[in-house]
């Protein structure tokens, strides 16, 4: 089958992550660039890095890269390519664009220029006056960047955080990808206790359920490249059942999430119910004041409100001197914080033994991480 030159668009701050997924996934030498993680790969591993993929973004094949300058120079760069290839007759495709530091700044006319260079190279194949587009979705990119022209096939079709579990939500949640990526940065296994104070609706703790059990974040859902040409359907369907059997359905879990908020938790337990987690995770509706597992040697992980984002500067205070209580009380628990509240650390009473900067979407926050102590061998 053959390779294509692939990668996987991440969050600044978490390529070392999606990395080390996909050396799990693909037998392939593996570069990072900002913000995006480059490896090669055949369609059935294109697919498998659609479906196991926690971290990353979405998944693309890079079809070229070549300079443009000129109209000229995209035109025929995109020409060159073997279009015939890569679409069936009946392909619904779409052209999508940006530009940054280029000559060719106009989005929507290297778009034009793109999809009129695609078309021209399919009538030599197919020769057909017009194109129905009535079969599966191929969503095009045409990218420069300083005059440089990169083609992508996005091969994910909705994001990769759209793991299909949440029903429901609450404001200001984290996206399902940047949890995945605090609970892969903690010290949490499926042999630790979990807790989640502030949970909303159970984006963390759930994520942590489904990286405990092993359960492939994109089983819920589909992507483009189970339609394109040449990906065998019943190999889709054999790699999919591998990933039910690899399933760790014998583990017993101990994940805690809770909130003061009750349609927060009624949502937490919607979502968990999809995912297929329900009964891993324990839901409690109370503040963190009055709550707390009685387990030692846990690890917190939670995005408590703040300021701007929801409560106020009071609330922030008792918050952070609730979390401070605790990390008094118990010195065997390990607490990880994302946040934008840059004064966390005055607050919280304790310099962080690391500070990430992350990113949810385009809002730039802060991952605090205290490291408690290793639980002892059983």
């Amino acid at each position: 089958m053959k390779k294509y030159t692939c990668l996987a668009t991440a969050n600044f701050g978490v390529e070392a992550i999606v990395k080390r997924e996909l050396e799990k996934i693909v037998p392939s030498k593996i570069q990072i660039q900002d913000g995006r993680v480059y490896f090669e790969a055949n369609l059935e591993e294109v697919y498998r890095a659609n479906l196991w993929l926690r971290c990353a973004e979405r998944v693309h094949i890079q079809l070229a890269s070549f300079p443009a300058k000129t109209f000229e120079e995209l035109y025929q760069g995109v020409l060159a390519l073997p279009w015939g290839e890569i679409l069936p007759k009946d392909a619904n495709f779409m052209v999508q664009g940006r530009s940054a530091k280029s000559k060719l700044f106009s989005v929507s006319d290297c778009q034009r220029i793109t999809e009129r260079a695609l078309i021209d190279k399919l009538n030599q194949s197919y020769s057909m006056a017009w194109y129905p587009k009535s079969g599966a979705r191929y969503k095009i990119e045409v990218i420069l960047f300083k005059d440089q022209a990169q083609i992508l096939l996005d091969t994910s079709g909705e994001g990769l955080h759209k793991r299909g579990y949440r029903l429901e939500t609450v404001e200001a949640p984290l996206t399902e990808t940047l949890a995945a990526c605090l609970v892969d940065l903690s010290y949490y296994n499926k042999d630790r206790v979990l807790w989640d104070p502030f949970c909303g609706s159970g984006t963390i703790a759930i994520e942590a359920c489904m990286k405990a059990r092993n359960i492939a974040p994109g089983l819920n859902r589909h992507f483009d490249c189970e339609y394109f040409q040449g990906m065998d359907p019943d190999r889709v369907k054999e790699i999919r059942r591998e990933a039910f059997a690899a399933i760790d359905a014998e583990s017993d879990l101990k994940v805690y999430a809770s909130d003061i908020n009750p349609q927060a938790i009624r949502a937490g337990k919607k979502n968990a119910e999809a995912a297929g987690v329900d009964t891993d995770i324990h839901f409690v509706c109370a503040g963190i004041e009055d709550y707390k597992p009685r387990e030692a040697y846990g690890v917190l992980i939670t995005n408590p409100p703040y300021g701007h984002r929801i409560g106020s500067r009071e609330d922030n205070e008792k918050i952070y001197q609730a979390l401070r209580d605790y990390a008094l009380a118990d010195p065997t628990w390990s607490y990880y914080v994302v946040t934008s509240d840059e004064d966390f650390p005055k607050a919280f009473g304790q310099k962080p033994s690391r500070k990430r900067k992350l990113y949810n979407g385009r809002i730039k926050v802060d991952y605090y991480q205290y490291y408690g102590p290793r639980p002892p061998r059983k």
